[in-house]
C-alpha cells in the first residue's frame, strides 16, 4: 500500500514550545517540505505565520505537494470572527487546507448553535476559495457518545448547508495531539474513536491524526476507511518503520 498519498506531514509547535528560533522553525518546514516532495507525502501541515514561505518554497520546486496550516489552534476557544481572520490571511499566504480546530469547550457547554455558527461560517469561507476544511473535534475530551454526537452534528451541518459536490472537502478530524490528557491516555486517534467518528462520519471523510506510529497502524486505519493521517513520523512511515514521536 502507498500510504504516503495519505499522510499530512505535521510540525506544529512555535517557538516557544520547541526552544528554537522562528528561523529554525522555519527551516524545520523547509525540511518537512523538502521531505515531501521527494517521498510523495501529499501534505505538509504547519502553522500559520510559515505558510506564505513554505508555499513559495514547494512552487519554486514544482511541487504539487499541498500547504495546509491549522487555525484556532489548539484549544479552539478563538472566537468565530478571530477563526474567519486566521483563516483568511492563511488562505492570502497560499494555504490548502485549512484544519480548524472546532470550539469542543462550547460543544460540552451546551452551546451547540455557536458551534454549528462556526462550522457554517469557516467552512463556507473554505469553499468559497475552493479548499478543503478539516474540524478538529479533540476525541481525547469527549466521551464515546460525545465523538459520535459531534461528529454526527457535523455531518448533518455539512448536508443542511453545502451541495453534495462538496462534502468530499469537509473533513471531521481526531486530534490536535496537543491536548492535556490525564494518567498517560492518548491524546490523539485511536482505533475506537475513528470506527466511532467512521460510523458517524456520513458523506464526509475522517482524518486520524496523532498517534499513529507504525506502518501496520496507518494501514489498517486506511483500511478501516480513513482518508488521510496527520503525523509527525511521516517519513519513517513510509520507510516502514516505527516511530516514538508524540504525535
Amino acid at each position: 500500500m502507498n500510504i504516503a498519498q495519505y499522510l499530512d506531514s505535521t510540525y506544529l509547535k512555535i517557538p516557544e514550545q520547541s526552544g528554537i528560533s522562528h528561523e529554525e522553525t522555519l527551516q524545520k518546514d523547509k525540511e518537512l517540505a523538502q521531505e515531501a516532495i521527494e517521498n510523495g507525502i501529499f501534505a505538509v501541515m504547519i502553522r500559520p505565520d510559515y505558510v506564505a514561505e513554505i508555499r513559495k518554497y514547494i512552487q519554486e520546486r514544482n511541487s504539487n505537494v499541498a500547504v495546509g496550516t491549522v487555525i484556532g489552534f489548539h484549544e479552539g476557544t478563538y472566537s468565530v470572527d478571530e477563526k474567519l481572520a486566521e483563516a483568511s490571511k492563511a488562505i492570502e499566504d497560499g494555504a490548502d487546507e485549512l484544519d480548524f480546530v472546532i470550539n469542543y469547550t462550547a460543544y460540552l457547554q451546551g452551546n451547540i448553535e455557536l458551534v454549528k455558527d462556526e462550522f457554517v461560517k469557516c467552512t463556507r469561507l473554505s469553499l468559497e476559495h475552493h479548499k478543503i476544511a478539516k474540524w478538529i473535534i479533540e476525541i481525547a475530551a469527549l466521551t464515546d457518545e460525545q465523538i459520535a454526537d459531534l461528529t454526527k452534528n457535523i455531518s448533518t451541518w455539512a448536508e443542511e448547508n453545502f451541495s453534495e459536490n462538496d462534502w468530499s472537502k469537509i473533513f471531521v478530524k481526531s486530534s490536535t495531539g496537543f491536548y492535556k490528557t490525564p494518567e498517560g491516555k492518548p491524546n490523539g486517534a485511536t482505533f475506537e474513536g475513528i470506527t466511532i467518528m467512521l460510523n458517524n462520519a456520513g458523506n464526509l471523510p475522517v482524518k486520524a491524526a496523532g498517534g499513529v506510529r507504525t506502518p501496520e497502524d496507518a494501514e489498517k486505519m486506511i483500511n478501516m476507511g480513513v482518508k488521510r493521517i496527520g503525523t509527525s513520523s511521516a517519513l519513517a512511515l513510509i520507510k516502514n518503520e516505527s516511530s516514538s514521536e508524540g504525535y
